[in-house]
């Protein structure tokens, strides 16, 4: 014989359900907030950013922090490359807005006004040097961006600048591979 389940039984299995569902829209409302404002993961792709980021590496990105204020020399970006808005880059910026980027004989040279800056690029292997001649200015919204594996890579000094707007947010930590996790920050010029 079967048994019919009372008013109160009902009662108390639609409330379990209603808890359960309640739960599952909270956790997946603060997913949704946390990856869509403030954190993302990401997968690198290719070698242009070695020795920093490897192929398959998965970094997060904070996407908080230009909302706050502007990018800073050094910090490994992820933005929207400017020819393919559906394609994003990793890349560390070199130019800031308003500045002149300048390179021969395989050094960076920065002129900010009467300032001249040399880059110090510890994060590069020993005797890393340019190729190209460059010579452009940064307008208002403009970086230049660069990888880290100078021969190999696409960036500023093959497409041009990489536009404020454009920009997704910070590489601040590496979470795989495990034995490779580190915290980044930008390096000291």
């Amino acid at each position: 014989m079967k048994r019919l389940m009372k008013k109160p039984e009902i009662k108390q299995f639609l409330f379990g359900i209603w808890e359960i569902v309640e739960i599952v829209v909270v956790a997946l409302a603060t997913v949704f907030l946390i990856r869509t404002f403030l954190f993302q993961p990401f997968l690198v792709s290719g070698a242009s950013m070695e020795p920093t980021f490897s192929d398959g590496n998965y970094i997060i990105i904070d996407e908080i922090t230009y909302r706050f204020r502007d990018p800073i020399r050094g910090e490994v970006i992820v933005f929207r490359y400017p020819l393919d808005k559906s394609s994003f880059f990793i890349k560390r910026v070199v130019g800031l807005p308003g500045e002149r980027i300048v390179s021969r004989d395989g050094d960076v040279k920065i002129y900010k006004g009467e300032e001249v800056l040399t880059l110090d690029e510890t994060y590069l292997p020993e005797n890393t040097k340019i190729t190209e001649n460059i010579d452009t200015t940064l307008k208002e919204d403009e970086y230049f961006v660069m990888g880290d594996n100078r021969y190999h890579s696409y960036d500023s000094r093959n497409w041009g600048a990489v536009k404020k707007e454009d920009i997704i947010g910070i590489a601040r930590l590496r979470v795989f591979p495990i034995e490779n996790v580190k915290i980044f920050n930008p390096p000291a010029y």
